[in-house]
């Protein structure tokens, strides 16, 4: 007679076996229709499996977290059965579930086209249709392997192969389809409804090593409901009219080509902006006592070493063997050159917080395939920080750290912040006492601080727990940006010392900040989140001075001196062409603010000022021009 316990602390009680579909139905029909599994003792199972003892049950519904991916996982599955109705010779080999939806990866000679996702999808909806029975069975892994060979697939039986004899070997059967998962899974095709949508087709490499042959991925969405599928969709086709790829072109900022993939090319405007970036998180840093450092971009590889780098970040590092023997490292981070510019001389702990930072460029290597413009780049610049610090100042030093990163993203837009709390990963340096002192700190500052967070589990740095900024911008998309991180381990490695109030030396703590992260990535979203309508203090080009007729050319000239000597960035289109024609050009181009002149703007002294995406435009003189312009710039975005 198993007793359930529920996550309100109530109990329910059932005289034989139970499943979790039964269970739903007990507390509500309701419920029942929308579950699309179980938590069982903190494990997720299908709803179709029988509990006999008395475990802690959670019912999963399908527009939780946990819910969403389960459908998108059992899209992925219907979308496999679907490929290997319409093409039976085509080979299978891994789907899972992905932010927003789901892929698959296919073994086929012939490439998939665009008129075949269509049909495809089709196909999908009649499975959906058939709700054909999911069912759960565990295999003996030399028979998975003998039945999937027997049936031409072969990546499925190489991916058996390689797992371990002592996990249990589970395949899930819908319809004549049989795929290989963990699992869980929807009770049946027709509870996946038909809130998805077939969206790409891409190449991926077996296994993710380009050494391996060649895949077809086929990229889906899936969602709760259609309602939200339809949002979905708006939100990819407003996020494509914002590409900062194609705004980087229409705007003339930048540019890339194969000879240097994953680096930007800057052209005049786009560098432009790019220092306008600089300038202004120099000035912030300036007022928060940071020293500005640089240091070189190629250091020998034992310092790599000797940070920890070389063992956990060494794949991504650019290296070169030199004839002397050593092996130098283009620097990933800035992190181990602050280090040796804090060693040079004897430091009190009446130095400390000692605050450096740095525009460094740095680069590490991403695979090709993960390249993405300016948001995944190979060669960058962070916005880098590191304070060197006592135990007692983490949290004074955190909440400044944490106001001044709120207080940027409020400058350029960004109100909707959220802070996610990532503590130690797999894959890290030191003694799991260091972790727990370093966490500890984090949290303190961010309880007393008074700033709410949510967990990001296993997602820290590999030597020390971090905060990451979460920017969500105006479509609604969410952007990792702005980390800051307790660092116990990496100073001790490099020698970094103080000398304490009892004359002794001590190990500083070092925190590392970003908060642009990495300035081409920041300016990429910046773009898509204004949609290119930049503010007017951040615009490449602030002013355009149109003439409606040759006979204002001169006096266009003199506005546009005028506007540059108020520190406007502003130039004249002298042109021959109708003033309607400028004005769609250089509003396509998103400058802020058009200053149209003809004959009455010459004789009255006047302008007659356009902003950007106003059809209205009003009649001014050229000083209240330039004072209401240089005064909005003046100030910048400057948050109170």
């Amino acid at each position: 007679m198993p007793i359930i316990k529920l996550p309100d602390g109530s109990e329910r009680k059932f005289k034989h076996d139970v499943t979790g579909q039964e269970i739903a139905g007990a507390i509500g029909q309701g419920l029942a229709r929308d579950a699309v599994a179980i938590r069982v003792d903190g494990e997720l199972w299908d709803l179709t499996r029988s509990i006999a003892d008395d475990p802690s049950v959670e019912i999963i519904t399908r527009d939780t977290p946990d819910g969403l991916e389960i459908l998108r996982h059992d899209a992925a599955h219907v979308l496999a059965e679907a490929v290997k109705e319409l093409w039976p010779e085509t080979q299978v080999t891994i789907g899972p579930a992905i932010e927003n939806g789901f892929y698959y990866d296919f073994a086929r000679e012939e490439p998939f086209t665009p008129e075949d996702l269509v049909v495809i999808e089709e196909r999908m909806q009649e499975i959906v249709d058939r709700d054909e029975k999911i069912q759960r069975e565990v295999w003996e892994r030399s028979k998975a392997i003998e039945f999937f060979r027997g049936i031409g697939e072969e990546y499925k039986a190489r991916i058996i192969e390689d797992i371990p004899e002592e996990e249990t070997l589970t395949l899930y059967q819908q319809g004549d389809f049989i795929d290989l998962c963990r699992g869980p899974h929807l009770p049946s095709t027709g509870k996946l409804g038909k809130a998805f949508h077939l969206t790409r087709v891409s190449g991926a490499y077996w296994r993710g090593d380009s050494r391996n042959a060649m895949l077809q991925r086929i990229y889906g969405t899936a969602w709760a409901n259609e309602k939200q599928l339809r949002q979905h969709m708006m939100q990819l086709e407003e996020a494509e009219k914002r590409d900062h790829r194609r705004l980087g072109k229409l705007m003339d900022l930048f540019h890339f080509q194969e000879e240097a993939p994953g680096a930007v090319f800057w052209h005049p405007k786009g560098w432009r902006l790019f220092q306008t970036l600089i300038d202004y998180m120099r000035r912030r840093q300036n007022e928060a006592a940071y020293q500005e450092v640089n240091a070189p971009e190629i250091m020998d590889r034992s310092l790599w070493e000797a940070s920890g780098h070389w063992e956990v970040f060494g794949e991504h590092m650019y290296t070169s063997d030199m004839e002397d023997g050593r092996c130098y490292a283009i620097k990933p981070m800035n992190c181990p050159g602050h280090i040796q510019i804090f060693n040079q001389g004897i430091k009190s702990y009446r130095d400390l917080p000692y605050r450096l930072a740095e525009f460094g460029k740095c680069h590490r290597y991403e695979p090709s395939g993960a390249l993405h413009g300016m948001l995944r780049v190979r060669a960058f610049t962070q916005d880098d920080a590191h304070i060197f610090c006592t135990p007692e100042q983490i949290t004074e030093e955190t909440i400044a750290v944490c106001d001044l990163i709120l207080g940027v993203y409020r400058d350029f837009g960004f109100d909707d912040v959220l802070i996610k709390f990532a503590d130690r990963p797999t894959n890290r340096v030191g003694d799991d006492e260091v972790w727990d002192q370093a966490e500890a700190a984090l949290k303190q500052a961010l309880e007393t601080s008074g700033l709410e967070y949510i967990y990001n589990p296993g997602e820290g740095a590999f030597y020390g727990p971090k905060l990451e900024f979460v920017l969500r911008d105006a479509i609604g998309r969410d952007w990792q940006c702005g980390t800051h991180q307790v660092d116990l381990n990496m100073p001790a490695r490099l020698g970094a010392t103080y000398i304490g109030e009892d004359g002794q030396k001590h190990t500083p703590v070092m925190l590392h900040r970003a908060i642009f992260g990495s300035l081409e990535r920041f300016i990429g979203i910046l773009l898509e989140h204004h949609a290119g309508n930049l503010p007017l203090w951040l615009a490449p080009t602030q002013a355009k001075v149109l003439t409606i007729t040759s006979a204002a050319d001169e006096y266009a000239l003199d506005v546009v001196a005028r506007l540059r000597d108020a520190g406007i960035t502003a130039d004249a289109d002298l042109r021959n062409e109708k003033i309607s024609y400028k004005v769609r050009e250089h509003s396509v181009a998103k400058i802020p603010v058009l200053l149209a002149v003809g004959q009455r703007e010459v004789d009255e002294e006047t302008v007659a000022m356009r902003r950007l995406g106003s059809k209205k435009q009003k009649v001014v003189s050229v000083v209240e021009a330039v004072a209401e312009l240089s005064g909005e710039i003046r100030n910048r975005g400057r948050s109170t």
